[in-house]
């Protein structure tokens, strides 16, 4: 089914409608062991974990109503829509947007995770059981804390509120001294996904944390953050393929996950942001290559995201928001990728869209599902299709640099 416009501006207050109109909770992608009844049917220990996470993560239906897992709010979810609402200003200079910013804003405040640690930090509302750790509701993790500092720095740099600037610098903080350190030499720094004795090295980790802290060293002048964010940048470009691409782990065995298509944008944009930040500019071939491998091997013609380089189905709706975002940055920057921006905002509008105003999780080769996650789906799409807006919604262009 069309949407009534193509429009972004009409997608766009749609989606946000709808999210705000169920207080922006919904499900989550890995949320089953929220479950009581899985508990008590499963069990408490490893495996039976992980067959209850991914019972529910593939199911064709959305089964949590049955399984009796609670609508929640997701620190990640908010973060997005914030940096949605920062490119809907920055694409329309409409000061309605920073005001609905600033009014979402403080649901952060009650996602914060519990704990004592060295500032302020962010994580999921359900445990997480992977194959080398599990992690208990509210255990703080890198990713989830970066997203959250990103929509910081994004509404600082709108309204210069300080106290913003403070709670980025107490999450540098935690990611600095509280996250296990996995590799630490005057070239290179990794850090792990989380605060817990674990081994294994995620790519996209380490650059996210360095975009964080190389965009606070910008604003606050910190040297220390900034030569912390230029070695844990050089590890995970030192780490770039010969055909442009990032294993999802390094090394690579340590993950079924090989060259997927989201955490290879996460990889991309965070580069672009140290670079920016830092005025950085080394690691740009590094970034072209990147960004080459990602449009040729990780998107189909008609603008679908593949699910890996090697597999094509299922179709994310994840990654159809990361392409926009990506993408459009980059033809913004002078780069020749407005054409797929375009190609794949339009299959996701007639694939995956609900006039309604939400978005749908994942398509088959037979069929789709046609549920929405509020993060995973309406979120990320949020924040995709404004910065499709904000970057591709005008004629003007930036050279790289």
């Amino acid at each position: 089914m069309q949407p009534p416009s193509h429009d972004p501006d009409h997608v766009l207050d749609a989606l946000y409608n709808w999210c705000r109109a169920r207080s922006f909770t919904g499900y989550n992608k890995h949320d089953g062991l929220n479950s009581p009844l899985l508990r008590l049917l499963l069990g408490w220990s490893k495996w039976p974990r992980i067959a209850a996470i991914q019972m529910v993560m593939r199911s064709p239906v959305n089964i949590r109503p049955l399984l009796l897992v609670r609508k929640a709010i997701n620190p990640k979810g908010i973060a997005l829509f914030l940096l949605g609402l920062a490119d809907r200003y920055h694409a329309t200079g409409n000061p309605e947007f920073i005001e609905q910013a600033k009014a979402l804003a403080p649901l952060l405040d009650k996602c914060v995770s519990p704990g004592r640690w060295s500032g302020p930090c962010w994580g999921y509302h359900y445990p997480w059981q992977d194959l080398g750790f599990f992690a208990p509701a509210g255990t703080p993790n890198a990713v989830v804390s970066s997203f959250v500092c990103e929509a910081l720095l994004a509404l600082y740099r709108l309204t210069k509120d300080e106290g913003l600037l403070r709670r980025v610098k107490g999450c540098c903080d935690f990611f600095l001294h509280d996250l296990t350190v996995l590799q630490d030499d005057p070239r290179h720094l990794c850090l792990a996904y989380m605060p817990l004795p674990m081994r294994m090295r995620v790519m996209d980790v380490s650059i996210l944390v360095a975009a964080v802290l190389a965009q606070y060293a910008a604003h606050a002048g910190d040297n220390s953050t900034r030569a912390a964010a230029a070695r844990l940048t050089r590890y995970v470009v030192d780490r770039q393929t010969e055909y442009g691409a990032w294993f999802y782990t390094d090394p690579p065995t340590d993950s079924h996950i090989r060259h997927d298509n989201y955490h290879t944008g996460f990889i991309l944009d965070a580069l672009w942001r140290y670079m920016e930040a830092g005025d950085d500019w080394n690691f740009l071939g590094k970034y072209e290559k990147g960004i080459e491998f990602y449009a040729e091997s990780l998107f189909n013609q008609d603008g679908s995201p593949r699910w890996m380089s090697d597999r094509d189905y299922p179709h994310d709706i994840h990654g159809a928001a990361q392409g926009l975002i990506t993408f459009s940055q980059a033809a913004r920057h002078g780069y020749p990728y407005a054409p797929l921006s375009r190609k794949i905002y339009q299959w996701a509008l007639r694939r995956m869209y609900s006039p309604e105003g939400r978005f749908f999780y994942q398509e088959y080769p037979h069929f789709r599902k046609k549920f929405t996650l509020m993060r995973w789906c309406n979120a990320w799409m949020f924040r995709g299709i404004a910065s499709f807006g904000r970057h591709l919604g005008r004629h003007h262009r930036e050279p790289p640099p």
